[in-house]
């Protein structure tokens, strides 16, 4: 029977039963659920019948069952095998939505997180042992066969990663020594002891920004280039070809990127020491008067090549945790590219995190030595 949702009762044999006709549909329902629940609520017993129901959808199904809900309908529901089977899905699926959701615990939530924050850092760490164990391996290997090292994948590598990072490096440390030169002749003018700004930039400059802003710079640069192309040959299942081969990946792609960068930081530091003191001096021509030969007469009577070597003793450690951050976390990339992005992100946050600690370790170590 076709048309708009209506019910009426009748006694039947079975007792008091409520006959459902039309469409029980969202379109041609109407309000007949709501007078089908309040007659049910007024007299208790009353069955359903749905036998003569047209067409029925999940709206039409949910008006009944709420309305046989609010009157306490007994069971069992007489309708067609199709409407029958409508209301079992509507029904479960309420009893779905209606399950008491489990009471949440924040102080044991908190433990788990840290309990897992806790595993993983140990694992983390056990796979930077492992690959350090195996990086130094293949660097054994390499010292005690050098013909066996990749010579042209080192040079191009230092070319990408280290030459042409020459400018960027230059103009950023030239900025650095202006900075560093402006406040303290600024800060220093209120005490007299303006002409001590060239001191100030000559130590910061040699010992520290030069090569923490080199560290910074390739950070950025070299660690995230080394887990991006480790990471889509790990994608495209080229290391899997070269271990099938017989080819080590650390022989192949790890150690060739270590000793490009191994090789170029030193020349980067010396490049941003360089850019650092010019911009220092330019500042202190300009702002304290002073000129080109009284400046490096100050530099090399009051600073000396101290504070050089320190600073340049970092480099060999900075490139050693940048190129093993960005090939580790390369190495670790899935196979899907959402994992890549997260690990060349992660390579950046550990190999800056990593430059800025070794930095402060140093600063220590040499404080005690008292260099």
């Amino acid at each position: 029977m076709s048309g708009s949702a209506d019910f009426h009762i009748e006694p039947l044999d079975e007792g008091r039963t409520a006959i459902l006709t039309g469409d029980w549909t969202a379109v041609g329902m109407g309000d007949a659920a709501d007078r089908l629940a309040d007659s049910l609520r007024r007299e208790k017993g009353i069955r359903l019948d749905l036998t003569q129901v047209g067409r029925c959808d999940t709206s039409g199904a949910y008006g009944v069952i709420r309305a046989a809900e609010a009157g306490a309908v007994p069971q069992p529901v007489v309708a067609s095998a199709g409407v029958q089977q409508l209301l079992t899905l509507v029904s479960n699926a309420l009893k779905v939505d209606r399950t008491p959701q489990p009471v949440r615990r924040p102080f044991y939530e908190l433990m788990q997180r840290v309990g897992h924050g806790v595993f993983d850092t140990v694992d983390s760490v056990v796979d930077f042992m492992v690959f350090n164990g195996h990086l130094l391996v293949a660097t054994g290997r390499a010292l005690a066969n050098p013909r066996k090292i990749r010579w042209a994948s080192v040079f191009a590598l230092a070319e990408r990663a280290g030459l042409d990072a020459i400018p960027i490096v230059s103009l950023t440390s030239f900025f650095i020594g202006a900075v560093v030169g402006l406040l303290g002749a600024n800060l220093l003018r209120k005490f007299g002891a303006q002409v001590f700004a060239v001191e100030l930039i000559g130590v910061a400059v040699l010992r520290e920004f030069d090569v923490l802003i080199t560290a910074l710079l390739l950070a950025g640069r070299s660690a995230s280039s080394f887990t991006a192309e480790i990471g889509a040959m790990k994608m495209n299942q080229e290391i899997d070809a070269m271990s099938v081969l017989g080819v080590d990946p650390f022989d192949a792609l790890v150690f060739p990127r270590f000793a490009a960068l191994f090789l170029t930081i030193p020349l980067l530091v010396f490049v941003a020491c360089l850019a650092g003191l010019a911009g220092g001096m330019l500042v202190s021509i300009a702002v304290l008067g002073l000129n080109v030969p009284g400046f490096l007469h100050r530099l090399l009577e009051n600073v000396g090549p101290t504070h050089f070597w320190v600073g340049m003793s970092k480099a060999p450690v900075m490139a050693l945790v940048i190129a093993g951050i960005g090939c580790r976390e390369g190495l670790e990339v899935g196979g899907d590219v959402e994992s890549l992005g997260r690990h060349v992100t992660s390579a950046v946050v550990q190999a800056i995190f990593f430059a800025i600690l070794i930095d402060a370790v140093f600063a220590l170590i040499y404080m005690e030595l008292d260099i």
